[in-house]
């Protein structure tokens, strides 16, 4: 994994949860203003089972709880944070005593807890996403099913429109409704009805904020969306290694929530993909997100891993003018993540964007010849760029198979699954042998489009990786030309390279290392598209004499 820089930051975010207690513990870049995650710990405390009487926190789930933060605070010191920010939620603000606990967590442990409202937690949990996931133009719903509320949140990448907390959740659900398990019919069809009712208020707000036309993307996090993802994955031909962008359509939806509301609790807890908690309680909120979706007519959710937790850190980062503001967070969330990931494994900045810049120059010049993209893939091939030297981390020989498996198994915000299977390929392809059906980088593209569109990206960063032979900077242009033969005759591209300029009597750069290099991939060009490739240098500009 990345190592931190000396100038991170460690701060530490705990979330006290109605079924569960997370520990986060990031690393933040100051530079960059970005941070990665070093540590997460979860512990069941189940602090929503409340006295069912007077709706205290009960003597053992504080008992539970009081174990577990102090177990979260002496790890996250033993990490040298500097601080750590922790809120609480829907099972403390609503219980009686909840403040009482709040105030012997502060005596006992020496933890200052924030007693965040529905509005503030949707709010965390927005910032949270806007951390892993790049929103474009597309307004996002965003539904984080919690233990004793669900918070619904439209935002786009420039404000959060609608910031509701409705007051059911897994946990509630499950102690007040589910007391027959499998669920009878009749007990089923009250429990949706009763759901839509308690939704309706937040459904209505958003739908009012929704311009004619818009389409939402709907975004689900945390605990029981992981778990359907994680249900649904696990069946797949190929499963992926993260959930985070991981799709589900509406009918698959529905398919789980049907089998899992006929299964048994211990048919439940046999299921690999889910713990005996969350076997529990998954069925309420499942249901949840199911008439949530029938609701507002959404055909399709997409996965994200972040929510409170990072949005904690998110917050902080702001607070202490880590961050400008979170929409430009937001819209240069990409960069930031890839300009973290090579920073983390050693990458030459320098060069790899002149890389990154030869790789874009020759994207422009060769539209409709060496590719036919329509943009989307000339942000992948600069992400690539930017990464491609990331395998030297581990070893010289072969580096590109290295690149592949850290990109791979890194950590690309921002990018939806297939996204990052293509920058990884795009990467991975840049030298040696082009794409081979044996290969496991090619298997796992999503479809022929994907892999066209990685064969052609991956043919520019192999032409502009070959004119990075030397620590300095010697071009300083290139241009293109296509010549088209009469007929069925050959297409030509001629590249000529133009030196950077030197002063005085300095002789020109010679280019002639970066010519043959290049003229070495002209086979590869060759057999990748049938086009000839042919490489001349000219004459340094001259430069302007100083006043």
């Amino acid at each position: 994994m990345p190592q931190a820089s000396n100038q991170t930051r460690r701060v530490a975010a705990i979330d006290i949860g109605t079924n569960s207690i997370h520990l986060l513990i990031a690393a933040v870049d100051p530079v960059l203003g970005s941070f990665n995650v070093v540590v997460t710990e979860k512990s069941t405390t189940r602090l929503g089972e409340r006295d069912l009487d007077r709706g205290d926190l009960s003597p053992a789930a504080i008992e539970r709880a009081l174990l577990s933060l102090r177990h979260c605070r002496d790890l996250a010191l033993s990490h040298g944070v500097e601080q750590i920010v922790t809120a609480a939620t829907s099972a403390v603000r609503e219980a009686p005593n909840g403040r009482e606990f709040l105030s012997t967590v502060q005596e006992q442990l020496g933890l200052e807890v924030d007693l965040v409202s529905g509005p503030e937690e949707a709010r965390l949990i927005y910032l949270g996403v806007l951390s892993g996931m790049s929103f474009g133009e597309q307004p996002h719903l965003i539904i984080d099913i919690g233990g004793g509320s669900t918070e619904l949140i439209l935002a786009d990448g420039r404000d959060a429109r609608v910031l509701s907390s409705s007051r059911i959740g897994a946990v509630r659900l499950q102690r007040e409704f589910c007391q027959s398990d499998p669920l009878p019919t009749e007990r089923r069809s009250f429990l949706i009805a009763y759901i839509q009712g308690a939704m309706d208020p937040a459904v209505s707000q958003v739908k009012a904020a929704l311009q004619p036309g818009e389409q939402p993307q709907l975004v689900a996090t945390s605990g029981t969306a992981m778990a359907l993802a994680a249900l649904a994955a696990a069946e797949d031909p190929r499963p992926p290694l993260k959930l985070q962008g991981y799709r589900l359509s509406r009918e698959r939806v529905d398919q789980l929530v049907n089998r899992l509301v006929a299964l048994t609790p211990q048919q439940r807890r046999e299921l690999p993909a889910l713990n005996e908690r969350r076997a529990e309680i998954i069925v309420p909120g499942a249901l949840i997100l199911q008439t949530t979706m029938a609701s507002l007519q959404i055909p399709e959710l997409v996965i994200c891993e972040r929510a409170l937790r990072e949005g904690l850190i998110v917050d902080w980062m702001l607070r202490n003018r880590l961050l400008d503001d979170r929409f430009a967070y937001q819209s240069t969330i990409r960069k930031r993540t890839v300009l973290h990931l090579a920073r983390g494994f050693g990458v030459d900045l320098v060069r790899a964007e002149r890389v990154a810049s030869h790789a874009l120059s020759l994207y422009d010049q060769t539209r409709g010849v060496l590719h036919d993209d329509n943009g989307e893939g000339r942000q992948l091939l600069w992400a690539a760029a930017m990464l491609h030297t990331c395998g030297q981390h581990i070893n010289i020989g072969a580096y590109h198979k290295h690149t592949w498996y850290l990109i791979r198994h890194g950590e690309l915000l921002g990018y939806t699954e297939n996204e990052h299977l293509m920058v990884a390929a795009i990467a991975r392809y840049h030298r040696r042998s082009l794409p081979k059906k044996r290969h496991e980088s090619w298997q796992l593209l999503d479809g022929r489009n994907a892999r066209h569109t990685v064969a052609a990206m991956a043919l520019l960063l192999r032409l502009a990786a070959a004119l990075d032979r030397r620590p300095q900077p010697m071009i300083e242009t290139l241009a293109v030309t296509v010549e088209r033969a009469a007929g069925d005759g050959a297409t030509t591209v001629h590249i000529v390279l133009q030196p950077i300029a030197t002063a005085g009597k300095e002789p020109q750069p010679d280019l002639s290392l970066e010519r043959w290099s290049l003229e070495a991939c002209g086979g590869y060009v060759q057999e990748a598209s049938g086009i000839e490739l042919r490489v001349t240098t000219s004459p340094a500009p001259d430069l302007v004499p100083s006043a």
